[in-house]
């Protein structure tokens, strides 16, 4: 087989890019040629990556134009012929090579009440929830995100509007609105409905397309809507 020539983002947000030749070998996945690259001929590119088994979504970045989690992506089915383009996840601060800083995506979390409040103290008997509910079912469809922010690189209301909380965020908002046990209602809609928020996102659907675990975040946001358009008296 041919060299794979790779083309690697290296730098800052300023930086460029610059070219590698990889052996190709069969099997390999995109990670596994940015690790040779670094053990080979570039010590000090900066990536990161932990389960490598598609657990974790740390390395995630994008190639060839798209984000995606590169232990689960095979060089056969992205390369153009024998080239590959990497770069960090758009809409993110580029730290250094293909590392960026999450800080953003997660204060959009924050931002969207993500955080679990419950209304039982330890001392008190754990609520129960009917598995089989249409509350408990609609909180399973989203509860499967593990952040690995592919939806928010590959969202373009993301790119063009920095208060846009993002499909990751919602999708999370989304999963607590239907768990019988929040107590954060009130907080919670209050914050994906204003600037930023649910009516931000235009479902374009780039989001459900590219998430690795399949879920679609803009079904959530849909279901966020018709929430909000319900309390206050407009069309469910």
């Amino acid at each position: 087989m041919a060299d794979l020539q790779v083309d690697i983002w290296r730098g800052g947000a300023d930086g460029r890019f610059a070219r590698y030749p990889v052996p190709r070998v069969r099997h390999q996945t995109v990670l596994d040629v940015v690790t040779w690259v670094q053990r080979h001929l570039a010590p000090d590119l900066a990536y990161r990556f932990a389960c490598r088994v598609g657990m974790c979504g740390t390395c995630a970045m994008t190639v060839n134009g798209r984000p995606r989690w590169t232990c689960r992506t095979h060089v056969d089915r992205v390369a153009e012929g024998d080239r590959l383009v990497l770069a960090p996840l758009r809409s993110l601060p580029v730290v250094r090579d293909l590392v960026v800083d999450m800080t953003p995506f997660f204060d959009k979390w924050q931002r969207a009440e993500g955080k679990f409040a419950g209304g039982r103290t330890r001392h008190e008997a754990p609520a129960a929830v009917d598995p089989d509910g249409p509350a408990r079912r609609a909180a399973d469809a989203a509860i499967e995100c593990i952040n690995c922010a592919v939806c928010y690189a590959a969202c373009d209301v993301v790119a063009w509007d920095a208060d846009y909380l993002g499909p990751a965020a919602l999708n999370r908002a989304w999963s607590l609105a239907n768990d019988e046990r929040f107590t954060g209602t009130a907080a919670l809609n209050a914050a994906v409905t204003a600037e930023g928020g649910v009516f931000s996102c235009h479902s374009h659907g780039a989001c459900g397309a590219r998430c690795p675990v399949g879920l679609e975040p803009t079904r959530s946001i849909a279901g966020l809507k018709r929430r909000s358009m319900a309390a206050t008296g407009g069309a469910a």
